[in-house]
């Protein structure tokens, strides 16, 4: 592990220069990875790994979207690709990558497949540190670890496409082989990760479910509601409002937060917007502030996960996400960015450029 300065914090992380892809596929040579549900990260994590030369195979509920869809990825049924009970039985590493509702009701039936020897691997603390509400407790002669890629399992293909990297923490929770720290930062390496920094899989899911909650989903879309709604309110077009709520954020701001920093942003902008924004970041900090410690004290407590539980595991949940989803969708705000996307210089016809 290498020693990085944050911001004046010392951690240690693991990059690819110290941790080769060579090293990670001798480390996995004999092992055949399991990767349990191919949904958000499924796909993804799958990919990434069998391209870089590890043996994995599929497990997926038959007669579902997901299975067609790993078919298609070029998942073989029978040779590949396989039921949920099958993989488990064939994999000696299980990445249990199902959702977190998916995961509480599959476990019972995983474990008898948890033998003595073999590694299960997460990518969400949830179900281990809940384990009161989720009954998942895994047998003590196993491997217990954690990868979990800081983005979605779509991103973390695209990056990988691109030679790029997602960072991803780890965590050993249980070391029974007494590899478990070579295993997990193989994986890590192999699913495609840009650096993997260490934490623990309760820090990783109140971390998780706080930042998902807040300012990486739902702080985010509610601020760009409020503030479109509030220009719509005092007369703005919906393509004004929309390309200084969103587009200008998403295609010109945000990247520069990302290559450089905040104030790198900053100094990129106007007199005006500086000035602006600076005197009216404190204000927005603190009205928020109050929000994130409930949020993260619900997570802590448990309340977040009782409402994750109970509603994903309602059988008709896929038809209320969809209908919620519908509505976001149908927004105004929303409809707008959809013309607006057209209007991007790369979708021109070629007389326009």
């Amino acid at each position: 592990m290498a020693e990085m300065d944050f911001g004046g914090v010392t951690e240690n992380v693991v990059t690819r220069d110290e941790f080769t892809l060579k090293r990670a596929k001798e480390v996995l040579k004999d092992e055949i990875v399991a990767v349990l549900g191919y949904g958000v990260q499924g796909p993804g994590q799958g990919l990434n790994m069998r391209d870089n030369g590890v043996n994995v195979i599929i497990g997926q509920r038959q007669n579902s979207p997901n299975w067609d869809k790993a078919v298609e990825d070029g998942w073989v049924p029978g040779e590949t690709l396989f039921s949920l009970e099958e993989a488990a039985s064939r994999g000696t590493i299980i990445q249990y990558l199902l959702s977190d509702a998916g995961q509480k009701d599959f476990w019972p039936s995983l474990l008898p497949y948890l033998t003595e020897g073999k590694t299960l691997g997460f990518s969400h603390g949830f179900s281990v540190t809940y384990k009161e509400l989720t009954g998942v407790i895994p047998p003590t002669n196993v491997d217990v670890v954690l990868v979990a890629p800081k983005g979605s399992g779509l991103t973390l293909r695209r990056n990988f496409l691109q030679d790029k990297g997602i960072n991803s923490s780890f965590a050993i929770f249980q070391n029974f082989s007494g590899k478990a720290m070579d295993k997990v930062l193989a994986l890590g390496i192999a699913v495609g990760s840009g650096y993997l920094f260490e934490t623990t899989l309760q820090n990783e899911v109140y971390s998780d479910l706080t930042g998902e909650r807040g300012v990486l989903m739902g702080a985010l879309a509610g601020m760009m509601e409020a503030q479109y709604y509030v220009l719509r309110k005092n007369g703005h077009s919906p393509s004004e409002s929309f390309n200084e709520t969103v587009e200008e954020l998403t295609q010109s701001l945000i990247l520069l937060v990302g290559e450089k920093g905040m104030n790198w942003m900053f100094a990129n902008c106007s007199a005006t917007a500086q000035r602006g924004a600076l005197d009216w970041k404190g204000r927005f900090r603190d009205a928020v502030a109050p929000v994130f410690d409930q949020l993260y004290e619900n997570v802590k407590n448990g309340t977040e996960t009782k409402i994750v539980l109970d509603k994903n595991g309602q059988p008709d949940y896929k038809q209320k996400l969809d209908a919620e989803l519908d509505e976001m969708n149908n927004m105004e705000i929303w409809r707008t960015g959809e013309t607006v996307r057209k209007l991007r210089p790369e979708n021109w016809g070629n007389d326009a450029k």
